[in-house]
């Protein structure tokens, strides 16, 4: 499983882009994918142009859950790497990925680096 950030979606929007070209290249190879219901929030914030939103839902299907679990888990990635305002949405995003068991495919590898130490693949395009 492939849990795509935000940005990584928006950039994948962009036709030819690096991020276009590598979630072509998943589709083809059938490789499951989703999204976080606190990135699909993210995108929604958008602006969001109708087909996008339809293209991307067809993309990554019904965007997971964030449940009590996932609360946990990111609030344990949030103390533990410094407590930084403003990021707690990347530990919500990267809690869902890690329970899903999956990778993460992300723009901002600086951004997720951090949680490598829990157990998060980062992909790349």
């Amino acid at each position: 499983m492939i849990h795509l950030d935000t940005r990584f979606l928006i950039r994948a929007l962009v036709p030819d882009s690096r991020e276009d070209r590598k979630l072509r290249e998943w589709l083809r190879a059938d490789e499951p994918l989703g999204m976080s219901c606190v990135g699909w929030a993210e995108f929604l914030c958008g602006p969001v142009e109708r087909r996008h939103f339809e293209l991307a839902l067809d993309i990554v299907g019904e965007p997971d859950p964030f449940d009590r679990r996932d609360a946990e888990l990111a609030a344990g990635l949030f103390n533990r790497s410094g407590r930084r305002r403003g990021t707690l949405s990347d530990c919500m995003i990267a809690a869902s990925a890690l329970r899903a068991g999956g990778s993460l495919a992300t723009a901002n590898v600086d951004d997720f680096r951090r949680f490598a130490s829990a157990g998060l693949r980062i992909m790349t395009a």
